[in-house]
């Protein structure tokens, strides 16, 4: 499996960005996708993942209502759309898929991005 990230980039706080990842290697459709974060000086966090199909999804606190995971299966493309950003959202963001169920485990995640960083200014 090969994750592509793409879309960061500096944004004013108040305002959007959305994230792409490319899948390939396997059956994207067959796979959980999730997003994660790494801010500067912090451990990598979980942000969002929706299921296989992409009818469930499940959000960081932090996150939810301003954050959107949404796949198309047909492109092999899994997206995260961020509005209402904040400074605090300044970081690298990961794609990570994985067999199995939704889950917001760092290590539950075998297959993993390089992380496309964003920077939220005041």
């Amino acid at each position: 499996v090969q994750l592509q990230a793409s879309g960061g980039g500096l944004v004013q706080a108040g305002g959007s960005l959305s994230l792409s990842c490319a899948f390939s290697g396997r059956t994207f459709s067959t796979y959980v996708m999730a997003w994660f974060r790494q801010a500067p000086g912090k451990e990598r966090e979980f942000v969002a993942a929706i299921s296989w199909s992409g009818d469930s999804t499940h959000y960081a606190d932090s996150v939810k209502g301003r954050f959107t995971i949404s796949r198309d299966n047909a492109k092999n493309t899994v997206y995260l759309q961020m509005k209402s950003l904040e400074p605090e959202d300044t970081a690298a963001y990961y794609c990570a898929a994985r067999k199995s169920i939704m889950s917001d485990s760092l290590k539950a995640y075998g297959y993993w991005g390089q992380g496309t960083l964003v920077t939220v200014s005041s």
